[in-house]
Parts: C-alpha cells; sequence; structure tokens
C-alpha cells in the first residue's frame, strides 16, 4: 500500500508531502489544478519516462519519493529484488527515488539502493495499477488475463505445471538418448578402438601423481648414491680420513707413554675414528634404504609418460582417463541396447503426453465454465455503470502445441463489444477513456482478485457520466476499496462523498509565480468542495444541503 508522496519541482509544484491510508481516497479540483501533475510524479517514481519537462521553472532536478508498506517475504516483488541485488531489511518499507535532472537524465533508486528506471517499471505492476485514458497496463494486457480467470475461477494449474514438467523431461531424455545413439552409431569404430586403448591403459585416478612421486624419489636417491659415493673417498681408501686417523692412533699410542697432552691427544683421535665408523655405518644403512632398480625407474617414467601421452591424446586431465574410458563403455552400451532403450523411452514420453492432456483438458474445462461465470458477474455490473448495450466476453481458444506450457493449452483474452451489432474486440480498442474506466471498474469488482497490485489510480472514472450512473461508480469504487486502496481523481460528487480521505489540489499565483498544491479537507471543508462540484463557482445553500445529504448517504 502507498503510504506516503513526497513531490520537489515537478512541474507546478514545488514542494508537497502526502500521507495515504486505507480505503478510498479522492482528489478533486478545478480543471487545469494540476491533478494529472499528481499522477505524473507518481508515474515517474514507478519507472516512466524520465522527460526533462516535469522539472519546474528555475529547479535544478525533480525528485519523487514514494513509500509503500513493507513488503512481505516470499512475494513476487522480493524475488524481483533479490534477482536484482537489491535488499530490503524484514519490516522495512519500500522507498522508491527517482531525481530528473532538468539538462536531462534521471536515476532512480529502491531504499538508497541504485535501480535502474527498467527494474522500476518491472516493480510497478505489483505496487500500483493507474487506470486512466491511455493506460495499457493491468487488465488491459491480454497475458494476464488467464491469470486472472484462474483466481476468479480458482482453477489452480498445478497438477497441469506438474504434468507438463513430467512430459518435458520425458522429451528430453527421448532426444538425449536418440542423439547418444546416432552419434555412438556413427563413431562406433572409433568407440570400440578407444576402449580398447584405454582398458589396456588401465589408467586409476591418482595414478600420475604416484607415479610422478616415486619417480621423483628414485631420481633423487640417484643424485644421493653419487654424492655417498664422494664420501666414500674421503673416508675410505689409503688416502681416506679414516685410514689416516687410525695410522695416527697407532702412533700416538706408541708414543704417548706417560705424557698426558699426548694421551688426551690419542683420546680424542680415537673418538674421532668411533664416530667416524658410525658415519660409515650409517651412510651403508642410507645407502641400502635408497637402493633402487634403475629398471624400475625406466618403467615408472615409461608408464608416466604413456599416461601423458593418452591424457594429450584425448583432450583431458590423466587423472580423467578412467572416468573417460566409463563414459565410452556407457556409449557402446546404449548403442548396443539400441531400440530397446528407446521403445522404453518412448512408451514413457506417451504415458507423459497422456498424462498431461488428461491434465490440461480438465484445466480447460474448469476455465471454461469460470469464464461463464465471470461472463455473467460482469453483464451485472454494466448496466448500473450506463454500459447497458456493451457486451463481455471471456474467451478461452486452444493454443497450437507450440504454445503449450505448464500453464496448459489455453489463450484467455477479455473481449467486449460497445454497441449492439459491433464486433468483439480486445479492451485497448475502446474508443472512450470514459467507457474504458468503467469496463476496468466492471472487471475489477467482478474479479475480486488476489495478488494483484495492493494500490489502484483511476483517473476520471467518471468522465462524462453523471446521477445515477455516478452514484453506481462511486458505490462500486467503495466495494472494491474494502479490499485494496484506491486513488480516484474525480470530478463527480457523487463518487467524492464516497472517500475515506479528500485531498483537495488547487493552483495559486502570487503574480510571479504560479504553484499547485495538495491538502486534506476536513469534514467542513470537504462538505464545501462538493458543493462547489455541484453547483460550480457560486456554491448555493441548496448546493450544500445537496452536499450534506451525498456524505450522509454514503
Amino acid at each position: 500500500m502507498l503510504t506516503e508522496l513526497s513531490i520537489r519541482d515537478v512541474v507546478l509544484i514545488e514542494a508537497l508531502d502526502l500521507g495515504f491510508g486505507p480505503g478510498l481516497g479522492v482528489l478533486t479540483g478545478e480543471t487545469g489544478a494540476g491533478k494529472s501533475i499528481l499522477l505524473d510524479a507518481l508515474g515517474l517514481a514507478l519507472g516512466g519516462r524520465g522527460d526533462s519537462g516535469l522539472v519546474r521553472h528555475g529547479a535544478a532536478q525533480a525528485v519523487v519519493t514514494a513509500t509503500f508498506d513493507p513488503p512481505a517475504p516470499g512475494t513476487p516483488l522480493m524475488a524481483l529484488l533479490d534477482e536484482n541485488g537489491l535488499t530490503i531489511e524484514a519490516g522495512e518499507p519500500l522507498i522508491i527515488r527517482r531525481i530528473v535532472k532538468a539538462d536531462g537524465g534521471s536515476r532512480g533508486f529502491v531504499n538508497d539502493q541504485p535501480a535502474s528506471a527498467g527494474l522500476l517499471r518491472e516493480m510497478a505492476p505489483t505496487l500500483v495499477e493507474i487506470h486512466g485514458q491511455h493506460d495499457e497496463r493491468g487488465l488491459l494486457n491480454p497475458r494476464g488475463h488467464r491469470a486472472l480467470l484462474d483466481i476468479f475461477g480458482r482453477t489452480e494449474p498445478a497438477a497441469t505445471t506438474r504434468a507438463w514438467t513430467a512430459l518435458r523431461e520425458a522429451e528430453d531424455a527421448l532426444a538425449t538418448a536418440r542423439a547418444d545413439i546416432e552419434s555412438a552409431a556413427r563413431d562406433r569404430d572409433w568407440l570400440e578402438h578407444t576402449v580398447a586403448e584405454l582398458t589396456a591403459l588401465g589408467a586409476e585416478p591418482g595414478e600420475e601423481e604416484t607415479l610422478a612421486d616415486t619417480r621423483r624419489s628414485m631420481q633423487r636417491a640417484e643424485k644421493i648414491a653419487d654424492d655417498l659415493s664422494a664420501i666414500d673417498d674421503y673416508l675410505e681408501g689409503s688416502d681416506g680420513g679414516l685410514a689416516k686417523l687410525r695410522q695416527a692412533a697407532r702412533v700416538l699410542e706408541r708414543i704417548s707413554g706417560d705424557h698426558v697432552a699426548l694421551a688426551d691427544a690419542l683420546a680424542a683421535v680415537d673418538r674421532a675414528v668411533i664416530e667416524g665408523s658410525v658415519a660409515e655405518e650409517r651412510m651403508r644403512d642410507a645407502r641400502i634404504d635408497l637402493a633402487y632398480d634403475p629398471r624400475s625407474l625406466e618403467d615408472d617414467e615409461a608408464r608416466l609418460f604413456e599416461l601423458r601421452a593418452m591424457a594429450r591424446k584425448h583432450r583431458v586431465q590423466p587423472d580423467d582417463l578412467a572416468a573417460l574410458a566409463d563414459e565410452m563403455r556407457a556409449r557402446l552400451e546404449r548403442l548396443d541396447a539400441g531400440e530397446g532403450g528407446i521403445a522404453l523411452l518412448e512408451a514413457t514420453l506417451a504415458k507423459a503426453r497422456a498424462a498431461y492432456d488428461k491434465a490440461a483438458d480438465a484445466l480447460s474445462a474448469r476455465r471454461a465454465k469460470a469464464a461463464l461465470r465471470l461472463d455473467t458477474a460482469v453483464a451485472g455490473e454494466l448496466a448500473p455503470l450506463k454500459l447497458d448495450a456493451a457486451r463481455f466476453r471471456t474467451v478461452c481458444a486452444p493454443l497450437g502445441e507450440e504454445g503449450w506450457s505448464g500453464a496448459g493449452k489455453d489463450r484467455v483474452e477479455f473481449e467486449i463489444s460497445t454497441n449492439p451489432g459491433a464486433p468483439f474486440a480486445g479492451l485497448t480498442k475502446i474508443a472512450s477513456g470514459g467507457e474504458l474506466s468503467r469496463f476496468i471498474l466492471a472487471l475489477k469488482v467482478a474479479l475480486a482478485e488476489e495478488g494483484g497490485a495492493t494500490t489502484m489510480v483511476f483517473d476520471e472514472i467518471d468522465r462524462g457520466v453523471g446521477g445515477a450512473v455516478a452514484s453506481a461508480i462511486g458505490e462500486r469504487l467503495a466495494r472494491l476499496a474494502q479490499s485494496t486502496q484506491l486513488l480516484v481523481v474525480t470530478h463527480s460528487p457523487q463518487v467524492a462523498a464516497r472517500g475515506a480521505k479528500h485531498l483537495l489540489i488547487a493552483k495559486s499565483n502570487d503574480g510571479t509565480v504560479t504553484r499547485t498544491g495538495v491538502r486534506a479537507l476536513d469534514e467542513t471543508e470537504r462538505r464545501e468542495e462538493i458543493a462547489r462540484m455541484l453547483s460550480g463557482a457560486t456554491i448555493t445553500d441548496e448546493a450544500r444541503a445537496q452536499a450534506e445529504r451525498l456524505l450522509e448517504t454514503a
């Protein structure tokens, strides 16, 4: 529901802040007072064309801010916001702001997050329906008529949607199987060769990494073995360090006698010989641990190169060779299964098609009954609205198979004939703006739709009518306003008297600048305004009395 509308520097409006509530709100004023400016401003916030001509003369920019009740979780509006990366905290009102610059260009915001005009236009149908002479949204769009009829007739298409999904899945499965078999048949020789080649290779996931690690270990062992041989040369042999240490020990042992320093030197050399021997032993152990068969390295490298060559050949990673082999075998198996598998899929498709036909035909039958009830309901609303000669019908026509969907097989469109003998045509073919608005009102009252916009605006729905017709329009607007918020721009006192809130639009001039203003009327002011609407420029006591009677009976 629209709760506030703030307008800054739009045409003749300098600054205006309006609050709205539930029920029926009426906007009145003399011709030329600027009622259309208010609707233009609201349309701008809802993604309308950002024309720089809307900017008040002398201002740098025009700004319109429309505030709505917090959107409920799980609604189409919230889904649309989520799809476009816009977030609204739970319980936070929806605030749409549109700025138009005097030198061209516009910007949009949803709760201070940038939003394109296109996104605002997508949001608009879930927020506000504006019905006027040139409006072609809402009920005038045939694309939404099927959903409206389903809501009216409570013809839930869920079963048809499920059957349609199953049908499409069966079609896709059969098409895929046929394509696979056709492709496999063309490539049988290649498949058989590839499967044999991959089977002989016997690649396993992770094998390449294991082989590469083993190869690195053997190559490292080979390098260490070379280094150990060099160390052996340093320690062993006639010129090795250990041999010389042992010789030194024998000499020291012979000459040390009781000499303390030589005895210490002998002890140190003995320790060095012992540690050197330990080093020799540990290096022998390491050599045993690092020993490998050179043929193993050659085999390892050959296997590794084979895996990698096969992977390059088939343009996959080595770890994917096993999965590729399984895939190729499965293709051969499908090919070998041949028409037996196709026949099973064809039977599944036939069953799914029969289930969809049954569900969709039942849905069509329910829609046909709902259409008759809707035609009767709308017909009952036409005469009081001075549309006695008009006829309304709901067309439920079969679509071609290419048009079938989860919503069924039907094309639904609301059509009217405004004069006796005139052919039926779509709602947008109506020439008269007043007739159009009254038809929409009749439809709205008959449908009492759920899930549409939470706010509706009717622009001069009472144009060209008065008396009993105007009273009928007011009564139906009040009835419709019991379930949704209605804003009505009206010249009819009978309609104005039905409003729960009355706003007066007036133009003022201080001698240099003309401005449009809007203010809420109290009960006394409201009676005077309705009296003006009844009598014209000069308000008479009789007009005031008539206004009082209208307000009492509203």
